[in-house]
C-alpha cells in the first residue's frame, strides 16, 4: 500500500537537492570547525556565510548579518523572547503573546513572569485571528515583546502582521513573529510587514533537522541566553552545526525561487480535500475559510477522538495526519489553539490536520478522502458518544 504523508507541518522530508548539496560539509575537505583559520575550517565559515545570505534572501532581511543560526525554532523562539526582554528590561517589565502560539513561545514567556514579568495573553476570535482592537487596548509602553505567529500550525490561519506591526510600534517595544509554518510557503518580508524578530525552522523548508535562525532588525539588542564561545555575534555559542546550516541555506534557495507555482498547485489540491472532507457529516473547517496557508486543511469532526483518526488513519490505510501540534501530541489534553477559538473540550477533541508537500498530488485526493469517510464512520460505530 502506498504511503502518502500528510503532516508536513510536524516534520519535512529532506529535499533530495538539498541533501545532495550538504553531505559533502560531513566529509572530504569540508567538516573543518568554522572557527579555525586554517583551509578546512574556512571552507566550513564560507558555507556558514553563503547559508546565511540565502535565508537573509528568502526573508527579505536588510542584510545576511541580520541572520543568527540556532538549533531550531524552539531556540530561536527563546533567544528572541528571552534575549529581548532581559536586554531591555530597563525599558519595561511586560510581554505579551497571542492566545495561539507555539509552546516555544508561551513556556518562555511563562519563566520570564518568575522573574518578575507580567505575562499578557492576546485573545484571537473564531478563526484563529488575533483581536487587533484588543491587542491595541493591551499593549503599553512597558510592553518589551509583543509574538504573534506568521500563520498557525494547527488552523493554518495567517495574521494581519503589517497592521499588528504597526499598533506594536506605536504602544509597545519590539514584535516577534514565529515565521515556522508560514516560511517558504507564503511570501515573508521583515522590511514590509515591520518585523523586529522573526523566527525560522530548516526542516519547515525542507532542510535538515537541527537548525533554525533568527532574524533580528538592525539596532534591535538582545542579551545571550547560551553563552560560551561567542560564536554567532556572540548570541548563540557553541561549534556551528555546518552541514544543517548548508542544508538550511540551500532550502530556503529552493523555496525562494519555486514558493509562487508551488503556492498556486498546493492551494488547488487544499481546496479540493476541504470540498471533500466537508461532505462528511458533522464536519467544520478549523481556522480561516480563505485567509490560511495554501497547503493547509484542519477540520474537527464530531463524536470521535482525533487519536483514534490518526491511528487508523496510519494503520489502517498508510496516511500519516496530525490532530494538532506534534509538541503537544503526548499530551490527552485538548490543544490550546482549538480551545482558543471558542471550541469546547470534546469538540477540540475531534480534529484532524492535513498539511500538504512536494510529493502530494491531485490524484490523491479521492484515495485521502474515502480512507478519511471510512475511518470517521467506523469509528463513530465504535464510539459511545
Amino acid at each position: 500500500m502506498r504511503r502518502i504523508y500528510l503532516d508536513h507541518a510536524s516534520a519535512m522530508p529532506v529535499d533530495p537537492r538539498v541533501l545532495e548539496f550538504a553531505e559533502r560539509y560531513l566529509k572530504d575537505n569540508y567538516f573543518g570547525n568554522p572557527s579555525s583559520l586554517y583551509s578546512v575550517g574556512l571552507e566550513a565559515k564560507r558555507a556558514i556565510e553563503d547559508a546565511r545570505k540565502k535565508v537573509a534572501e528568502l526573508i527579505n532581511a536588510e542584510k545576511e548579518t541580520c541572520i543568527v543560526f540556532t538549533s531550531g525554532a524552539t531556540e530561536s523562539n527563546n533567544l528572541a523572547i528571552k534575549g529581548t526582554a532581559l536586554r531591555n528590561i530597563g525599558k519595561g517589565k511586560k510581554v505579551a503573546a497571542s492566545a495561539i502560539e507555539h509552546m516555544s513561545v508561551l513556556n518562555p514567556m511563562k519563566e520570564l513572569q518568575k522573574r518578575g514579568f507580567e505575562l499578557t495573553i492576546i485573545p484571537v476570535d473564531s478563526t484563529g485571528v488575533v483581536d487587533t482592537e484588543k491587542l491595541n487596548a493591551i499593549l503599553t509602553n512597558d510592553t518589551t515583546v509583543t509574538s504573534i505567529m506568521y500563520a498557525n500550525n494547527e488552523i493554518g490561519t495567517i495574521e494581519p502582521i503589517k497592521e499588528i506591526s504597526e499598533i506594536v510600534h506605536e504602544k509597545g517595544l519590539y514584535l516577534h513573529v514565529d515565521a515556522t509554518a508560514a516560511a517558504g510557503r507564503i511570501s515573508v518580508d521583515v522590511q514590509n510587514d515591520g518585523i523586529d524578530l522573526l523566527t525560522l525552522s530548516s526542516n519547515d523548508i525542507y532542510g535538515p533537522q537541527g537548525a533554525g535562525a533568527l532574524y533580528i532588525k538592525p539596532g534591535v539588542r538582545l542579551q545571550s541566553i547560551l553563552p560560551g564561545g561567542g560564536q554567532e555575534r556572540g548570541l548563540r555559542s557553541g561549534t556551528e552545526n555546518v552541514f544543517a546550516i548548508a542544508g538550511m541555506g540551500e532550502a530556503a534557495g529552493i523555496a525562494k525561487a519555486e514558493m509562487a507555482q508551488e503556492c498556486k498547485r498546493l492551494k488547488g489540491i487544499r481546496d479540493d480535500l476541504i470540498a471533500a472532507m466537508l461532505t462528511i457529516d458533522e464536519s467544520y473547517l478549523t481556522g480561516h475559510p480563505t485567509q490560511r496557508l495554501p497547503h493547509h486543511a484542519s477540520f474537527r469532526f464530531g463524536r470521535i477522538e482525533g487519536e483514534s483518526i490518526l491511528l487508523n488513519m496510519d494503520m489502517t490505510y498508510n496516511i500519516q495526519v496530525s490532530t494538532g501540534s506534534a509538541c503537544t501530541s503526548r499530551t490527552l489534553e485538548p490543544s490550546h489553539v482549538l480551545l482558543a477559538i471558542g471550541l469546547k473540550h470534546e469538540e477540540a477533541h475531534g480534529s484532524m490536520v492535513l498539511t500538504l508537500g512536494r510529493s502530494n498530488a491531485f490524484e490523491e485526493i479521492p484515495i485521502i478522502t474515502k480512507a478519511v469517510k471510512e475511518t470517521v464512520q467506523r469509528l463513530r460505530e465504535l464510539s459511545p458518544l
